[in-house]
């Protein structure tokens, strides 16, 4: 929750409580991780009774900024990419958080460069207990192949079985069930993470209503651009497409 996808740092102290305690009575028993950009955010977080936190990343400070978060609640840094407002740290900046005691992982979300999440996987395997968590909407296959074992990302918000499958088939090395389903998320995240990027909020709204998660009237994203009809018919075939090919 309070995420990207979540438009979290948009939304009012009143509304980020309100989603967290929907979550969190919703799902008792399951990891309840919430987005912070600094200090409040993460105090609300603990205070709703949250697992984690994820750390939208700044440039200010970045290691400093990391351990004063861990003080309230575990943390899993965030690699975003930079046109959705991330920082590029470097292999220094990064080898110092993922050396707090408080981090417990990172979430790489480069949207499109393999290169860097190559890189960045191998230093987390520097990192003995560390946790590799991807938010690679283009590339989720490869990316948990690369040694990620868990995933945050947008496109969850709609098919999340067919996602959380593929995890399964990667642990249980079930190469052919693994390969169709990456083969299916790649589909889907083709429709729905395109130009304009920020788009993919709506798209994928649009996407849980036609998978049957939110009405259809509820896919309204008020900070992200506006986006033809057509595409939105576009984006509910692909659901049923990836639905009718894992049946």
């Amino acid at each position: 929750v309070w995420a990207h996808t979540g438009r979290g740092p948009h939304l009012s102290a009143e509304q980020r409580r309100l989603v967290l305690e929907t979550w969190r009575e919703a799902l008792p028993d399951r990891i309840v991780v919430a987005g912070a950009r600094d200090i409040t955010m993460a105090i609300e977080a603990r205070r709703g009774r949250a697992d984690a936190i994820l750390a939208f990343p700044t440039a200010q400070d970045p290691v400093g900024h990391h351990q004063r978060l861990s003080r309230e609640l575990p943390v899993i840094a965030f690699w975003l990419y930079e046109a959705a407002g991330g920082v590029a740290y470097d292999d220094a900046t990064l080898d110092a958080i993922l050396a707090l005691p408080g981090v417990v992982g990172i979430k790489m979300a480069t949207l499109d460069s393999v290169m860097t999440y190559q890189r960045v996987a191998a230093l987390v395997g520097r990192h003995p207990g560390k946790l590799l968590v991807t938010g690679e909407d283009r590339f989720l296959g490869y990316s948990i192949l690369l040694g990620a074992r868990a995933a945050l990302i947008g496109m969850g918000a709609a098919l999340p079985d067919l996602q959380a499958d593929l995890l399964r088939a990667r642990a249980e090395e079930d190469w052919e069930r693994f390969v169709r389903l990456s083969a299916l998320c790649d589909g889907f995240a083709q429709t729905t993470f395109v130009p304009p990027m920020e788009g993919y909020v709506r798209r994928m709204l649009w996407a849980a209503a036609a998978d049957g998660a939110l009405p259809a009237g509820s896919c309204d994203d008020p900070w992200g651009p506006a986006l033809p009809d057509e595409e939105r018919a576009v984006v509910e075939a692909a659901v049923r497409d990836a639905r009718a090919a894992r049946a």
